[in-house]
């Protein structure tokens, strides 16, 4: 498996890109870099994950070229660090992150990007040590997550408290039995440290619960997807001063986007070799098999995990990995209320001014994408009522 490490080091360094201080010399050489490169290719910045899959599909499949843009091969970063630094930097255009981290992005750091669209829904679990039965199961005990500002670190909290545990960022001592310690780990090293005993179980997106499982190193304890239905993971975020000075530039960007998760939902088995480390471009290090069990899970996997429990919610009929492109502003305003009460490290004081109405409106231009929906037949292309609104079912 590849290595994204996420070290202590690693984490000081991104919490300082989003930072008004730490962002400006970035902000700054991507202002310079916009200038005097004003047609610049579509330059995509990803890690090799899952969360990546619509826009290396867009690209595998020719459909920026097809759009008649010019587009650069994908550049595989190691670290949320780097996809970051390069994104600020104006070093790519088109990156995927974590929702959350879009908010920390924009409001903490002042980045002059928008979310323009969703890369996928569910896609992520709670994975545990085959002797954990419940979430009781884990007081006094070790959990990981891929990044303070996730949905994952947002859903964990919010099933442990439910359960009267609570969450504990930094351990100074033994922790008490009704105590659960979060730390952050790249998701790569999640499996070995579940084998090793180092932590009692993990959160994240896959493929890295099916690998446990691959393994026989843990079980899926819950689907993030059967708490949150439908929930955004990764999204799509670009530099403001294209999405205005380029609109019709961003338009195809997000056309092509779009048309990648429609072919995707239609060709699963197709999507997990491409994706692959024997695929055509070797986008990712993992093999076609394990991301076949995401993409194209067998059908007696919904029968075996609902006898376990990891799917309380049969009647919500949710897939292990979806995609669908748009952005629901209830979702974000919903994001937002939840990451006020969600624990994280570094100086979080931002979240506390802000109004999740207005950042659902000010966070997200949806312009491109409804275009994009429309195009592509509509939001029942992707399985959805044609409604651009939802009410949001959260069930810890």
């Amino acid at each position: 498996m590849c290595q994204l490490p996420m070290t202590r080091r690693e984490w000081l360094k991104l919490a300082s890109l989003f930072t008004l201080a730490g962002a400006a010399p970035l902000l700054g050489a991507r202002t310079a870099r916009a200038a005097s490169e004003p047609d610049a290719p579509v330059r995509i910045g990803y890690l090799p994950i899952t969360d990546a899959t619509p826009l290396l599909v867009a690209h595998n499949n020719g459909y920026f070229q097809e759009a008649g843009l010019a587009v650069e091969k994908p550049t595989l970063l190691r670290s949320w660090a780097q996809v970051v630094e390069a994104f600020l930097s104006g070093q790519v255009n088109v990156v995927h992150l974590l929702s959350p981290m879009t908010i920390w992005a924009r409001y903490g750091s002042q980045a002059p990007a928008k979310i323009v669209a969703w890369n996928h829904v569910n896609g992520s679990a709670l994975t545990v040590a085959p002797e954990i039965g419940t979430l009781a199961d884990l007081g006094g005990k070790s959990v990981a997550v891929p990044f303070w500002y996730s949905i994952h670190n947002v859903v964990v909290q919010d099933m442990l408290r439910a359960q009267g545990l609570a969450p504990v960022l930094k351990k100074d001592s033994a922790l008490k039995p009704n105590e659960v310690h979060l730390v952050v780990m790249a998701p790569a090293d999640m499996p070995p440290a579940l084998a090793s005993k180092q932590i009692a179980g993990y959160i994240v997106a896959e493929p890295f619960n099916a690998a446990a499982e691959a393994l026989n190193v843990g079980k899926v304890l819950r689907f993030t997807g059967d708490v949150w239905r439908n929930h955004a993971c990764c999204v799509v975020f670009m530099h403001e001063q294209d999405l205005n000075e380029r609109p019709a530039w961003s338009q195809k960007v997000v056309d092509a986007i779009v048309k990648a998760q429609a072919w995707t939902r239609a060709h699963p088995q197709e999507t997990a070799q491409l994706l692959s480390k024997s695929g055509e471009n070797h986008y990712t290090p993992h093999a076609a098999a394990l991301l076949g069990r995401v993409l194209a899970p067998p059908p007696s996997d919904e029968a075996r995990y609902l006898g376990d429990r990891a799917i309380l919610h049969a009647d919500w009929h949710e897939k292990r990995i979806d995609f669908q492109p748009y952005p629901y502003p209830e979702y974000t305003e919903a994001l937002v209320q939840r990451l006020k009460t969600t624990q994280v490290e570094g100086n979080a004081r931002f979240l506390d001014a802000l109004d999740p109405a207005f950042v659902a409106r000010d966070l997200v231009d949806d312009r491109f994408v409804k275009k994009s929906i429309e195009a592509a037949g509509g939001m029942k292309t992707f399985g959805l009522s044609e409604s651009y609104a939802r009410t949001e079912t959260i069930v810890v």
